[in-house]
């Protein structure tokens, strides 16, 4: 790692509907970072193309798959990003991690450690106002949260905690 360097990647953990992009905004904002929001690319790249888990991890692959270079040079040009994609599993952690890694910056891991009840209502009222991309069903929902794994102090990461607000 590159202690002089200014850059910092952000990266974020919480169920669906924890609050994530909501955090990445004023990170990116307070920080001055880069924000880079994975819904907001697929949504525009792959308009009516993901109902399904199987679509959204094929589309999610190909949208990493080309931003890591950019991720990666941005980071090493000394430009902090807040990455508002999920770093929900120890897979998805530890590939998002390998980026600052590879460029040499710090990281930070936000966990949102919120209720999964709570997530659910914010996900209920959230499909209702339709101002998200993606609307996600009650049993995606749980499927989605299936997968979820909290970060442990054992994968060397620096966690923040946010508390539920």
């Amino acid at each position: 790692m590159n202690p002089s360097s200014p850059a910092t990647l952000h990266l974020l953990c919480g169920k669906i509907a924890s609050g994530k992009s909501t955090l990445a905004s004023h990170l990116a904002q307070a920080c001055g970072s880069v924000l880079i929001s994975e819904d907001q690319w697929l949504a525009q790249l792959y308009p009516g193309q993901i109902h399904s888990l199987a679509d959204y991890l094929q589309h999610a692959q190909r949208l990493k798959d080309v931003l890591e270079p950019l991720v990666i040079a941005m980071l090493q040009a000394g430009t902090g990003v807040v990455l508002d994609f999920p770093a929900n599993t120890l897979a998805q952690r530890s590939g998002l991690r390998a980026l600052a890694d590879r460029a040499g910056v710090a990281h930070r891991l936000h966990f949102l450690d919120v209720d999964e009840d709570i997530c659910r209502t914010r996900l209920r009222e959230r499909n209702d106002r339709g101002d998200h991309p993606f609307s996600t069903s009650e049993e995606q929902f749980a499927l989605i949260c299936s997968y979820f794994v909290p970060p442990r102090a054992d994968e060397g990461l620096h966690i923040v905690v946010h508390p539920v607000t």
